[in-house]
């Protein structure tokens, strides 16, 4: 069949989807996406996937996606971060079967996209990203779509937009807020932003930003004219703000925790999921908050979650009438509901600290908490502080490290080519080279394999051995004769 485009593509492959649940790392895996679908969602993303390692690790592709697979969760787009037009493409070759389109990620802020060179950090690099989105439209058997972060100039996100439409790009996602707009600093997208660029391009655009129920998804569609409206947070801590529901949340935890059985996921996936829904919740219960984060099985978890439930339950039948939420919740702690992230001064209240600059503190403390002082450290450092009482986080007191020649990780103490394992075994290979300090033996393994070859022959073939001999003695005769 023709691959569709645009319109078409949105209409019949991706059904007229309205309601979108966005790629979010380690969080919309397959049993949380089965849940969404089943409270409103009509689309979802995978979390985003490292190209380069999909490419080549199996074992990554089998526990990302192919065992993943699942008459249920369609449509689906796969979502690779990436910065190499060939990479991404053959990445891409080998999930395409498993999806309904590709997106390319170039929404990122995060430092490890910084570090990686991925995600919003692409955003200035044109003619990388025509060149990624052409191959991938030339080559692909499902459309190509990408997720974006605004400019601060309404006038470059637009010709940003239309640049990747001319590529290629068949469905844009328009996260409303710039690269440096995140975590405390975050603030409220901009939909003016999405609509203009809803207005410049002829390709569907789903908008992203500012999404806490039903109602602001309606006002958004309304507002810019998008095709649909993705959720990313609302949907962590509501899965059924498609429907315009604020469940118990109780009960979206067991009937997640119900598909997880059929649908494993790493432990670590499922913790951070009820953290999200219970959110409101544990500020109050301090002590199941500590036994979630400690808990190492499945069946702790539920366990925790009974626990939450009878301590709910218990709650609201002692209630008085009339009571109201408290800590200006909209609800009571144990509906679903959105979590407003506090801006640097709010954050700076909670944590107790004045408001100047030196108060400012962002979720983990600063990387000037050098000298130890327990009050300044942020709280994984207090826990290791407390397992060890001698440990320093002086980054001056950090061993230093030699680097690697080839790609400036760490280099091996004892490498003959001044290399990390991986750099000096892609050249040991290449060179037929021994390197003793990191155990890599490939010329003395090939030495061997020539003498083991050598023997073979001469077993299998007893006249070549007696020729050997003959000549042997050929050569010695002289010898002996001139010793008499």
């Amino acid at each position: 069949m023709p691959k569709l485009r645009g319109e078409a593509f949105w209409r019949e492959t991706l059904r007229s989807a309205h309601y979108v649940v966005a790629p979010m790392v380690d969080q919309s895996e397959l049993a949380w996406r089965l849940l969404s679908r089943r409270h409103g969602a009509q689309l979802c993303y995978t979390p985003m996937l490292h190209a380069q390692v999909f490419l080549r690790d199996a074992n990554y592709r089998r526990e990302n996606l192919y065992d993943e697979a699942c008459p249920e969760d369609r449509p689906l787009i796969v979502q690779f971060c990436a910065n190499d037009p060939e990479v991404f493409v053959q990445a891409a070759l080998l999930a395409q079967d498993y999806c309904d389109a590709i997106d390319l990620n170039l929404g990122c802020p995060q430092m490890i996209a910084k570090r990686g060179h991925y995600g919003a950090f692409l955003q200035e690099e044109w003619d990388l990203l025509q060149r990624m989105i052409l191959l991938a439209n030339e080559k692909l058997s499902v459309p190509i779509t990408c997720k974006i972060r605004v400019f601060p100039e309404i006038d470059k996100t637009v010709k940003y937009a239309q640049m990747l439409e001319k590529a290629g790009c068949q469905l844009l996602t328009v996260h409303g807020r710039t690269k440096e707009q995140k975590g405390p600093l975050a603030g409220v997208a901009s939909w003016e932003h999405i609509q203009a660029v809803r207005k410049a391009v002829s390709i569907p655009v789903f908008a992203n930003g500012n999404i806490q129920c039903l109602s602001d998804v309606e006002e958004c569609i309304r507002k810019t004219g998008v095709h649909g409206v993705m959720s990313a947070e609302g949907n962590l801590h509501n899965p059924a703000l498609f429907e315009g529901r604020n469940p118990l949340v109780w009960e979206m935890a067991e009937e997640y925790l119900e598909i997880v059985q059929k649908h494993p996921c790493p432990l670590s996936y499922v913790r951070a999921h009820l953290f999200k829904l219970w959110h409101h919740t544990l500020q109050v219960y301090h002590q199941l908050r500590e036994e979630l984060a400690k808990v190492k099985t499945l069946e702790g978890i539920v366990d925790v979650n009974r626990e939450l439930k009878l301590r709910c339950q218990e709650e609201i039948a002692n209630q008085k009438e009339g009571e109201k939420p408290k800590e200006g919740l909209p609800f009571f702690h144990w509906i679903c509901q959105p979590y407003v992230r506090p801006g640097p001064k709010e954050r700076c209240k909670e944590n107790g600290d004045s408001g100047t600059e030196k108060g400012v503190r962002g979720k983990r403390a600063l990387e000037e908490e050098e000298d130890g002082n327990s009050e300044l450290l942020s709280k994984n450092k207090q826990k290791k502080k407390l397992r060890n009482p001698n440990k320093s986080f002086d980054p001056s007191l950090k061993p230093k490290y030699a680097k690697c020649d080839q790609c400036g990780n760490p280099k091996g103490n004892k490498c003959v080519f001044n290399m990390c394992r991986g750099c000096c075994k892609k050249r040991a290979f290449k060179e037929t080279a021994d390197c003793p300090g990191h155990g890599l033996l490939f010329k003395t393994k090939y030495e061997k394999s020539l003498s083991w070859q050598s023997s073979q022959r001469v077993i299998q073939n007893p006249e070549l051995g007696r020729r050997g001999a003959v000549a042997a003695g050929e050569v010695a005769a002289p010898e002996e004769a001139g010793d008499r």
